[in-house]
């Protein structure tokens, strides 16, 4: 999560340059929000987190050596010692809007999900809204996780998710539920007579207890437990 005291650090990940300039000309638009550094390809990402350590990775799913998907399993399934994540949350970029492609990002550990065409606002936003340890879903991805909600869950994810909720506490579960839901912290802690402080280390609990990288996970979890 990025320290609300100093800029969030952007890495932009795209093997246009075109696309790289605009999203950097917006993003150096605004006070909070820098870009440290740029990349051409998945091949790319590792390294170049490493190197200028982003809090927010912009990343786009179409490149030519290795894709966006790819590139963020990568990215999340490096050893911790590697120290090559250093916490970075992962917004991808498209001009697509393909379901499997949505949720193999979201599994991965990307905390959004956004269209190219999407407002400037709402991108400066979505990176503010990851930084910050929530999710933030275009809305026509939020149609399709809806969709896919709906559908039958396989027994087998069923009972893995249902073994990864069992280890969490009475306490922790709550909050799970609550953020498989879509409240913010401040409902949950309403909800649950807790501070807003209780709330944000029982959801980093629930992370490291069941090796989550963000809420949107915690979420997916929750639905194949069949808990929402």
């Amino acid at each position: 999560m990025a320290d609300v005291s100093s800029p969030i650090r952007v890495l932009l990940v795209d093997d246009d340059p075109l696309v790289r300039s605009a999203l950097r000309m917006m993003i150096d638009g605004t006070d909070d929000v820098r870009v440290v550094g740029e990349a051409s390809d998945g091949s790319e990402l590792l390294s170049a987190v490493a190197a200028h350590r982003p809090d927010v990775v912009l990343l786009d799913i179409r490149m030519p050596q290795i894709d966006g998907l790819t590139a963020v399993e990568r990215l999340h399934g490096a050893p911790p010692s590697g120290g090559a994540a250093g916490g970075a949350q992962v917004i991808m970029l498209t001009t697509l809007n393909a379901e499997d492609q949505v949720l193999r990002a979201l599994r991965a550990g990307a905390g959004g999900f956004l269209l190219k065409d999407s407002p400037p606002a709402e991108i400066v936003r979505a990176i503010r809204l990851v930084a910050a340890g929530e999710a933030m879903l275009s809305p026509a991805v939020t149609r399709q996780l809806i969709a896919h909600v709906a559908e039958p869950r396989p027994d087998d994810r069923v009972a893995c998710a249902s073994l990864a909720i069992a280890a969490l506490s009475e306490r922790e579960r709550e909050v799970a539920i609550a953020v498989g839901q879509g409240k913010p912290n401040a409902e949950i802690a309403s909800e649950l007579h807790m501070s807003v402080a209780t709330v944000k280390a029982h959801v980093s609990h629930v992370l490291q207890k069941l090796d989550l990288t963000n809420r949107v996970q915690i979420a997916l979890l929750v639905h194949d437990a069949g808990l929402t």
